[in-house]
């Protein structure tokens, strides 16, 4: 759904403000949507690796269905490639974990149960589950099966939400809007360097979606990994707390602790003197809640 056809077969995705053209044979930088003979496919659609029932405040969301349980599914890829990545057995896998040319990649997402979107939402029903999350890895490069299941789950009266880096773009936002009810948006810094550094990406994105999800009705609840040595400055938290502020003073903040993972070993858990210094900046720019997580 979300792409353009181009010359030579070429095709345009328009899932993530990465906006990647892709030659047939190939994929884009998530790694699971490819280019078939001038099609457009994704590889991963109906292919969730993670299926579980979690309590809701785990997204984090603790305005949105408190004290209920939702039901929590993932793929592979990401259109990011984040060095602190805490989820990166599942984001950061892609082809070229494979050889031949792909073709072992898509062997291995064939060895994968097939769920799908009508499955998936029977499961919510089975188990009285009032919410679905499109989570574990980055959505928006799935969001045709997303959507495909959130449109199911609307019908049932089942709550949808995205945990996403939001760096969707424009087209895909009013893809999924209309089908969201509630997403947590990782506001990763206020610097640009460390997004196109740390995470291969730009910041003004993000601050575009969050801005639109919050026009569109969408609720919002925002998390930033505070990273030692990275992002733990008094700017970079006032800078953000004031973007929050801007947008709605109540969209809560949660403030997560760094612990060494993936590519990032060389430093210690953030200490919580920080975090609680980043809520007291919150609460100086005008947020009404802001939260410390995984401390």
């Amino acid at each position: 759904m979300l792409c353009q056809k181009l010359d030579h077969n070429q095709v345009q995705c328009q899932a993530c403000s990465h906006y990647c053209r892709i030659s047939p044979g190939q994929t884009g930088l998530c790694g699971v949507r490819e280019n078939q003979q001038g099609e457009l496919k994704l590889l991963v659609y109906g292919r969730p690796c993670a299926v579980n029932i979690d309590p809701i405040e785990k997204k984090p969301l603790y305005h949105f269905l408190p004290g209920t349980k939702i039901l929590s599914l993932g793929t592979f890829g990401c259109n990011f490639h984040c060095d602190f990545c805490q989820n990166w057995q599942m984001s950061q896998i892609s082809r070229k974990d494979f050889s031949d040319h792909g073709h072992g990649w898509k062997s291995f997402l064939n060895q994968i149960d097939y769920l799908s979107p009508d499955e998936v939402v029977q499961i919510a029903k089975e188990n009285n589950l009032p919410s679905v999350a499109y989570t574990y890895n980055e959505p928006a490069i799935w969001s045709e099966y997303a959507i495909d299941i959130a449109r199911l789950a609307k019908k049932e009266g089942i709550k949808n939400v995205y945990v996403t880096n939001g760096y969707l773009s424009p087209e895909c936002l009013d893809f999924v809007a209309p089908y969201l009810d509630a997403v947590n948006i990782d506001l990763k810094s206020f610097d640009e360097e460390f997004y196109l550094k740390t995470c291969g990406a730009k910041l003004q994105p993000v601050l575009n979606s969050i801005k639109k999800l919050h026009a569109a009705g969408v609720w919002i609840e925002i998390t930033t990994l505070v990273i030692p040595g990275a992002n733990d400055l008094e700017k970079e938290f006032k800078n953000i707390a004031e973007f929050i502020a801007s947008v709605d003073k109540n969209i809560p903040w949660h403030l997560s602790a760094f612990h060494p993972d993936y590519k990032i070993q060389d430093r210690g858990r953030t200490e919580l003197k920080t975090l609680e210094r980043a809520k007291e900046i919150g609460h100086q720019a005008g947020l009404k809640y802001v939260y410390l997580g995984n401390i």
